[in-house]
């Protein structure tokens, strides 16, 4: 019985000590951001060393969009028309992005948001970690990059 006491001591403490995103933070979300990582509800990590694509946010007010870009050499993108639309929503002390596309709609929460790295959690409790990044470009042969 103590130890029941103690486990859920304790995760009311890590929870209350959790930062909560600011609804003004959510332009930190304009950009390029790569996954880096997806982690499971049970803990399990699953890592992305590099990717083919980034997701490029754009928000204004409390509406926006997500897109998928493939990064080019040549520090362009390209992209598809595939858009997913965004309405900010705030709920208590979350913050939540609502997705829509053609054929479906689903919400995830806003869980960390600075200037090089973006949290969000879906309603299967899977938390997708982002690194803030951008365009690629080398000249020279390789020999440089911007």
């Amino acid at each position: 019985m103590k130890k029941v006491v103690v486990v859920v001591t304790l995760c009311l403490v890590f929870l209350g000590c959790q930062p909560k995103v600011e609804k003004e933070s959510v332009t930190l979300l304009n950009g390029y951001w790569e996954i880096e990582k997806v982690v499971f509800e049970e803990g399990e990590d699953k890592e992305y060393p590099s990717n083919d694509s980034f997701d490029y946010f754009e928000i204004k007010g409390d509406t926006g969009f997500r897109k998928k870009v493939m990064p080019q050499l040549d520090g362009t993108f390209q992209a598809n028309d595939l858009v997913e639309t965004i309405r900010v929503r705030q709920k208590n002390d979350q913050i939540f992005l609502d997705f829509k596309t053609d054929f479906a709609q689903w919400s995830e929460e806003l869980v960390k948001i600075d200037a090089k790295e973006l949290v969000l959690r879906n309603a299967e409790q899977k938390e997708y970690h982002y690194k803030k990044t951008g365009p690629i470009k080398i000249i020279d042969n390789g020999k440089t990059t911007k």
